[in-house]
C-alpha cells in the first residue's frame, strides 16, 4: 500500500511538472501587441521592415511591387504567414503570391496554406497563406531544414495586367506561430541564430580595426520573446525525468516484493 501511494504522488507531481512545462512553452492567445505595428514595407531583403510574430503589419504600394517584412523564428516554432490585399476598386485578373525565406535566403516550402492566390476581376482583396515547416535546432549542412533566425516575407503580383501595374494597393501582414514541443526536438543545436549580422561579427571580434580596436557589428533587433533557445530545452526533459523516476520506483517496488520476510529461522525443525 505505501509503495502504490508513492507511485500515485510521484506520477502526480511529475504530471504537473509537464504540465506548467507545456503551458509556459506554448505563446499566450491575444498577446499581439499593434501599439507599435509597422505600416510601411521593405523593397529588398536588407531593407525588409522587421516585425514580431503576433503583430499585424500594413503597408501601401503599387500594383507590382515587392514588399518584404522580417521576423524571429526559433526551434520547435512552426510559423504560420498570412497576408492579405486590398486591390483597387476596378482591375483585371491578378495573381499574387507570398514566398518566405530563411536567414541564409533560402526559400523554404509550405507544409500547407494557399501561398498563391488569384483574384478575379473586380474582386475587392485577395488572401494567401503560408505554413511552414518545424524550425529545427540543427540540421545537416546539405538540407533544406528550416533553422532558428530571421526569416523573410515577399508579397508580389506574379501575373497582372500592364494596365494593372502601377495601381495602388494595401497589404495586410500577420506572422504567428504554433509550439511544437518535444516531438520536433533533435540532438544539436547552432552556435549562433541565423540573423543578418552575424557572420559579420563573428569575423569583427577575430579581426581589429586600422585603431587597434574591435569593432561590433549590429545585428538583427528582433528575436523571439525570452531570446533565443537554440533547442536546448524541450518537454523531452519531463518525460525523460518520468521514466528515470518510474524505472527507480518500479525497482524499489520489485525488491520489496521478493525480499520476503527476512532470515529464515536458525532453529531445527522439530527441536
Amino acid at each position: 500500500m505505501r509503495i502504490t501511494q508513492v507511485l500515485s504522488g510521484a506520477l502526480l507531481a511529475l504530471g504537473l511538472a509537464a504540465g506548467s512545462a507545456a503551458a509556459d512553452s506554448s505563446p499566450s492567445p491575444g498577446a499581439s501587441d499593434d501599439g507599435g505595428a509597422p505600416t510601411r514595407a521593405g523593397t529588398s531583403f536588407r531593407t525588409a521592415t522587421e516585425i514580431e510574430q503576433g503583430q499585424r503589419a500594413t503597408a501601401s504600394a503599387s500594383t507590382g511591387d515587392y514588399l518584404y517584412w522580417s521576423f524571429p523564428a526559433d526551434a520547435g516554432q512552426r510559423p504560420d504567414v498570412r497576408a492579405t490585399v486590398k486591390l483597387p476598386d476596378t482591375h483585371g485578373a491578378q495573381t499574387w503570391q507570398l514566398d518566405v525565406y530563411d536567414g541564409l535566403r533560402r526559400r523554404q516550402s509550405c507544409q500547407y496554406g494557399a501561398q498563391t492566390r488569384t483574384a478575379a476581376e473586380g474582386a475587392a482583396t485577395v488572401e494567401t497563406a503560408c505554413v511552414l515547416r518545424t524550425v529545427r535546432a540543427w540540421s545537416e549542412p546539405w538540407a533544406n531544414d528550416p533553422l532558428p533566425g530571421t526569416y523573410y516575407v515577399r508579397l508580389t503580383v506574379v501575373n497582372a495586367a500592364p494596365a494593372d501595374l502601377g495601381l495602388p494597393v494595401s497589404a495586410e501582414v500577420r506572422v504567428g506561430s504554433k509550439e511544437i514541443g518535444g516531438s520536433a526536438a533533435v540532438d544539436g543545436s547552432l552556435a549562433q541564430p541565423l540573423v543578418p549580422g552575424v557572420s559579420v561579427a563573428s569575423d569583427a571580434t577575430a579581426d581589429p580595426g586600422e585603431d587597434g580596436s574591435v569593432k561590433s557589428a549590429v545585428l538583427s533587433s528582433i528575436e523571439p520573446d525570452g531570446g533565443w533557445s537554440s533547442g536546448w530545452w524541450t518537454d523531452r526533459w519531463v518525460w525523460t525525468g518520468m521514466g528515470g523516476v518510474l524505472a527507480a520506483l518500479a525497482g524499489i517496488g520489485g525488491y520489496a516484493l521478493t525480499r520476503g520476510t527476512g532470515r529464515p529461522s536458525r532453529v531445527p525443525p522439530g527441536a
